[in-house]
């Protein structure tokens, strides 16, 4: 994006990539973004150091600086190893497509043993589905239901989840953040 282009963009609109300390962003789905408020507020409480900037400046009445579009962190936060149970990173896991059909419209989840049979919601136990596949399935044990899964569930690791993240880029991706994101994709030969 050329300077002049950059510069009309809402502010609103150039949020900072957010960068652990080691320099590898902080999550990839959702990507760490933070609000160039939050951005600046940070650099100013020297929480972080600017690692690449927009084409833009901001200015107050005495103070003039370039605005932030990559930030790291001086602090190196420990990212969690054991993800949490829940629907959005199950989906994840699942790379947001039935596990039964590999579609990817009205996506919701299967107990692989039904609740009704004494199955319970966790890791080994739920996959993701699309509502079609789901009400074939219906309330019957897989190998009843005439249905074969692309995947059996397991526990995913942050790893797994940062892995599969990156198939879903956000809308926009600012060309500053390129060498962040994508430093650690294993190159063509």
């Amino acid at each position: 994006m050329n300077g002049f282009i950059e510069q009309k963009v809402s502010l609103e609109k150039c949020p900072a990539l957010v960068l652990n300390a080691d320099y590898r962003p902080l999550s990839y789905y959702p990507l760490s973004l933070w609000s160039w408020q939050d951005a600046i507020k940070s650099v100013f409480l020297d929480r972080v150091i600017i690692v690449s900037n927009y084409d833009r400046e901001i200015r107050s009445p005495s103070l003039k600086m370039p605005l932030p579009s990559v930030i790291a962190l001086k602090n190196y936060i420990v990212p969690v190893t054991k993800p949490s149970f829940t629907r959005f990173n199950v989906f994840l896991r699942d790379k947001f497509s039935c596990q039964y059909c590999g579609g990817n419209e009205e996506l919701t989840f299967d107990h692989l043993l039904p609740r009704s049979k004494g199955g319970e919601t966790n890791w080994s136990n739920v996959v993701t589905a699309c509502s079609a596949c789901n009400v074939k399935k219906g309330g019957k044990l897989l190998k009843f239901s005439g249905m074969q899964l692309n995947q059996y569930p397991y526990r995913p690791s942050t790893e797994d989840l940062h892995r599969n993240g990156k198939h879903f880029p956000p809308n926009y991706l600012h060309k500053s953040w390129m060498d962040y994101l994508y430093w650690d994709v294993e190159l063509e030969s």
